[in-house]
């Protein structure tokens, strides 16, 4: 049993400025900054910044290479257990994304402690705890202060196979997309936040961000994906723009095969919609063609999503078999072909 934020007499998502994810940078300032940081090369920096791939791959071995991530955010439900465990597998599934497996995780936390009893903050690494239980990497320390908004998350180091190695610059002429989670994440926590959230979808919603991604990964792997990446602040278009790029392909999303919580686009057709997932739509615009698709379509494509699912491409006459392998709502959403980077809707 969870403790109840009633001890402190605030709601924890009342400390939150944003909603988890979408509280990243805004990805055009974000690159910008990145931009001017100089990386050093190395032999053994498998994967580094160049392309915005989900974690750092450091190869130690001819067969063996760390990978290293992390991620923390603010409150996204006001169950304080809850949010370590989304916290916590939001941050592990960089792991997954990359076709590895968690090694091990340090917590990183930010509390108010003069407005928060500590009590709750023992809720939130008891949830990330559990996660690291049921995925079977041990949480080991980590490093604390205080601040006056409460963050949560998780730094973790895994490792991979380089030959089994999945990344966002690998996606093939003729891949077939495949994405494992329902989108609509962003709208439902903005709408928990709010207090508007039907009980149904906050309940979908949370289970959505605590299901973890390793199954999703093991299917990508079994299936000969060689491109993978997980989606969450950003939104689907975000995350596929940059494979796109990096991969030096187009790709095309069929919007009626993409899975969406039940009851996100009643919310976001009025008005309720991340700030986080607004920047998104501006910032990928440039680069997406919406064709016939009415502008809520792109928004909702867009929106910031919190422990989302994996993307990745897969042979055509393989997809079909991951996806069955999976089970909804992981389906098929798109395809790819030769090109720039740009992200064609249908």
């Amino acid at each position: 049993m969870s403790v109840s934020t009633s001890l402190s007499g605030r709601r924890l998502t009342e400390f939150s400025h944003g909603a988890g994810c979408g509280c990243k940078l805004a990805p055009g300032l974000l690159a910008e900054v990145l931009g001017s940081v100089a990386v050093p090369a190395h032999g053994d920096l498998l994967v580094g910044t160049d392309t915005g791939d989900d974690a750092a791959v450091w190869r130690i071995a001819e067969d063996r290479a760390l990978v290293a991530t992390t991620d923390f955010f603010t409150p996204v439900v006001d169950d304080a257990r809850t949010w370590g465990r989304i916290a916590a597998q939001n941050a592990v599934s960089d792991v997954y994304a990359m076709g590895g497996r968690p090694l091990f995780a340090l917590n990183l936390v930010a509390w108010p402690s003069s407005d928060l009893p500590v009590e709750l903050l023992a809720e939130v690494l008891a949830g990330g705890a559990e996660i690291g239980r049921e995925g079977g990497f041990p949480l080991v320390g980590g490093h604390s202060i205080d601040d006056p908004e409460p963050k949560y998350g998780l730094a973790v180091v895994g490792e991979v196979d380089p030959a089994h190695l999945l990344t966002n610059a690998g996606l093939r002429d003729g891949d077939a997309l495949v994405l494992t989670k329902a989108l609509g994440v962003g709208i439902a926590t903005t709408a928990i936040k709010a207090g508007t959230a039907p009980p149904e979808l906050a309940a979908a919603a949370i289970a959505s961000m605590t299901a973890s991604n390793a199954p999703a990964a093991a299917a990508a792997r079994a299936a000969g994906a060689t491109g993978a990446t997980d989606i969450t602040g950003f939104g689907l278009l975000g995350h596929l723009q940059k494979m796109a790029a990096a991969s030096g392909v187009d790709a095309e999303i069929d919007v009626d095969a993409v899975p969406f919580l039940d009851g996100v686009r009643a919310l976001a057709a009025a008005g309720t919609v991340p700030g986080g997932s607004r920047r998104n739509r501006d910032w990928v615009a440039p680069h997406v063609d919406p064709g016939r698709r009415a502008e809520l379509d792109v928004l909702l494509l867009a929106d910031a999503q919190t422990s989302g699912g994996l993307l990745f491409g897969v042979a055509p006459d393989r997809a079909a078999a991951a996806v069955a392998e999976l089970g909804a709502p992981a389906a098929v959403i798109g395809r790819v072909r030769a090109g720039t980077g740009r992200v064609v809707l249908s």
